[in-house]
């Protein structure tokens, strides 16, 4: 099926790995007989194609239409500025059609970018951010502060109003401490979710575009891994569907061969290749986090590339997608 991408701001041509190749649609029969000439005869004007996107697309829009789709935004699409143009157009699209997408950011250059120019040490250990205190009042700065509002005001000028959250607001995310908080400071997990303020700005047709930085009982502010608190609440508002943006193809069955991507797998599936050492290192929290959501509910689980322009569409509104599909 040709990606619904064309249907804004349409992209050069990618060099895409063969699995995620695209189909070209033949043009609708009624079209041809409009033109009384045949498919090889009729040229495929700019309006015409435009029309067979939107007629390939109407089985996708028809089956997401009203449900709640969870996004997880970071890595290379947040970097770059034609790709975060991609991701705020497509969230609006799937808006303006019907779906109910929430956004959930993490913004982990930005906040090393602010650590270092006032001169506060960047550690990690095992791959997570020390957070002493010094470093979580920037984090909590950037996060629910600058990398927020420029979300929301770019996704406003698209088209769709949005509203900036982080997990304090309205108690929707509870933090508690990481079981390995003496090493890593102020690194949280999620202890509860509350969805309640989430509810009307949703059914209003608004986009929550949500940091992913929270407060325990006390009110202790703790950094949380955005995947983790987008997989709870993916699973708190019983979404139809968690898609976690990142920098790779998706699940590859042999990690060194980036043309081996895993199209769709069920959870048996992922727990088999991580047990047999397939999916490692960086890949296996996501993917903990996508089973963990699947089990609390949620319909699928997506991993999908965000380095590929309308990646969300791709995933979303074609039979292709963009990335790996995990079900229950």
């Amino acid at each position: 099926m040709l990606a619904a991408k064309t249907l804004i701001n349409p992209s050069p041509p990618l060099n895409l790995p063969p699995k995620l190749t695209l189909r070209r649609p033949k043009p609708p029969f009624s079209l041809s007989i409009r033109n009384s000439l045949s498919d090889s005869q009729a040229p495929t004007t700019p309006g015409q194609l435009r029309v067979d996107i939107l007629s390939e697309s109407l089985p996708f829009i028809q089956k997401f239409r009203g449900k709640t789709i969870v996004v997880k935004y970071g890595g290379a699409a947040m970097k770059s500025e034609s790709l975060q143009a991609s991701v705020v157009n497509d969230l609006v699209l799937l808006s303006c059609v019907g779906l109910r997408p929430v956004l959930v950011h993490g913004g982990g250059p930005e906040i090393n970018h602010w650590l270092k120019r006032l001169n506060i040490e960047v550690s990690f250990h095992d791959g997570l951010r020390v957070t002493d205190a010094a470093t979580m009042e920037i984090v909590s700065m950037v996060l629910a502060g600058k990398v927020n509002k420029n979300l929301v005001s770019l996704i406003d000028r698209a088209g769709v109003k949005a509203i900036g959250l982080c997990g304090f607001d309205g108690r929707l995310v509870t933090a508690r401490p990481a079981p390995n908080a003496a090493k890593l400071g102020f690194v949280g997990e999620v202890a509860r979710v509350d969805p309640t303020v989430l509810w009307s700005i949703v059914n209003d047709g608004h986009i929550p575009v949500i940091a992913s930085v929270a407060a325990d009982e006390t009110g202790q502010q703790y950094n949380i891994n955005a995947d983790t608190v987008a997989g709870e609440l993916a699973a708190a508002l019983g979404a139809e569907k968690l898609i976690l943006l990142t920098d790779v193809a998706g699940i590859l069955s042999d990690r060194n061969d980036a043309f081996s991507l895993v199209k769709e797998i069920d959870i048996k599936g992922v727990k088999k290749m991580v047990e047999e050492g397939t999916i490692g290192g960086g890949m296996i929290p996501k993917v903990n986090c996508c089973v963990r959501s699947l089990a609390q509910g949620v319909k699928t689980a997506s991993i999908v590339d965000g380095r590929v322009p309308h990646s969300l569409l791709l995933e979303i509104l074609t039979d292709e997608g963009a990335g790996t599909m995990i079900s229950g």
